[in-house]
């Protein structure tokens, strides 16, 4: 855990947060009660109709503390109070006015996640959403970075997910852009889903835990290099858009989720964590997680 006193780490989170924010244009901050009903159709424009949590929900976590976040397109011309901003930066030069974070417009992302305990006290972001408009732009890893700042500013310092292992974006935008690493492999883990996406695919998944201040994410988060980790055995190849062959391919897409299957339970078995090589495909191995490109 955090020392949530700690105003440097948090600050720091809050500040790295705010400046992904004005990378994407956008303003990632909490879902104001008229809002849950956007972020729900939100959720179903992505899985589904029925897919998502009811607003109930939605509002009692959201009341209770729990991450029920927005982005929403960024105003220029007010800072964070929303009084006029200045046209200079601290050292007088010409800046783009900051965002408002009171900021209000069509929801293009959203993200639902929960305290959990189970292995530590982390939360568990169950789900993020982008508008498929505003997709590649870097509106869920906006999403991402403002859950930090709230999780490291209430003195929780780990958040976990899952994710289908054979979606080459997802993968790379864990363990590379953020510094996730995977924790567990967790084959069929929702059962069956059939929703918009998965179809009638097997819900396998990896568990990947974001250790929020540590070197590995600090790497990430700073653009640094990744380490060329040390492949034991061999690795598996992801193809491009694992969704398109699903959805156009079924047969071949059934053959290359069978074949992960087996490598992923052999590499689980062996003690050896997926990670990502410089093509984007996986290799398995026991490095530490944290280490460093040499």
């Amino acid at each position: 855990m955090i020392d949530p006193t700690d105003s440097s780490t948090s600050g720091a989170a809050a500040a790295a947060a705010d400046a992904e924010d004005a990378t994407v244009g956008v303003v990632t901050r909490a879902a104001r009660a008229d809002e849950l009903d956007a972020v729900i159709a939100r959720f179903e424009a992505t899985w589904g109709a029925g897919t998502g949590p009811d607003r109930s929900l939605l509002r009692a976590a959201g009341y209770a503390g729990a991450t029920v976040l927005v982005a929403v397109p960024a105003t220029p011309g007010t800072d964070a109070s929303g009084r006029d901003a200045p046209g200079t930066d601290a050292s007088g030069r010409d800046a783009p006015p900051p965002a408002s974070a009171d900021a209000s417009g069509p929801i293009v992302g959203a993200a639902f996640g929960f305290l959990g305990w189970a292995g530590g006290i982390h939360l568990h972001s169950h789900m993020n959403a982008v508008d498929p408009a505003h997709r590649g732009r870097g509106v869920g890893v906006a999403l991402k970075l403002r859950q930090r700042a709230v999780c490291l500013a209430h003195g929780v310092d780990e958040i976990r997910w899952t994710y289908d292992p054979l979606i080459r974006r997802n993968a790379r935008m864990n363990l590379v852009r953020l510094g996730a690493e995977v924790g567990a492999y967790l084959p069929d883990f929702y059962g069956e889903l059939r929703d918009a996406i998965n179809l009638d695919d097997r819900s396998d998944r990896f568990e990947v835990r974001w250790r929020l201040d540590s070197p590995r994410v600090r790497r990430a988060l700073e653009r640094r290099p990744q380490p060329a980790w040390h492949a034991d055995g061999e690795g598996l190849a992801l193809v491009a858009d694992f969704e398109a062959v699903r959805e156009g391919a079924p047969d071949i897409a059934r053959e290359l989720r069978e074949r992960s299957r087996v490598a992923f339970a052999a590499a689980s078995a062996g003690g050896l964590r997926p990670e990502l090589d410089a093509r984007g495909d996986y290799v398995f191995t026991a490095d530490d997680p944290d280490l460093e490109a040499r």
